[in-house]
C-alpha cells in the first residue's frame, strides 16, 4: 500500500471546483467519475460557499482524507474482498 505524504497531497492539483451554487447531484456524479479514474482527487470551493466535506464524501461513497481551509482531498473507497 502506498502511503500519501503531506507533500504529495500538496502536489495534487484541484480537479473539481464547487461554485456559489454549492454541491449538487451533478457535482457528486463528477466526483464519483473522477474517483474511478484518478483514485484520489482534490476538491476546492469558493469562500462564500457553505460546504460540508463529510456529507460530500458520504454522498460520493468516498473516504475524506484531509480538509484544509476550503480544500478537501477525497479517495476512492476500496471494496473489501470476502476471502
Amino acid at each position: 500500500m502506498i502511503k500519501k505524504t503531506d507533500q504529495s497531497m500538496q502536489d495534487l492539483k484541484p480537479t473539481v471546483w464547487i461554485g456559489k451554487q454549492g454541491s449538487s447531484a451533478t457535482m457528486i456524479e463528477e466526483i464519483v467519475a473522477q474517483l474511478k479514474t484518478r483514485k484520489t482527487i482534490k476538491v476546492k470551493w469558493l469562500q462564500n460557499t457553505q460546504v460540508d466535506p463529510e456529507a460530500i464524501a458520504k454522498e460520493a461513497n468516498a473516504v475524506l482524507i484531509e480538509v484544509r481551509g476550503r480544500t478537501m482531498v477525497l479517495s476512492e473507497r476500496r471494496k473489501l474482498s470476502k476471502n
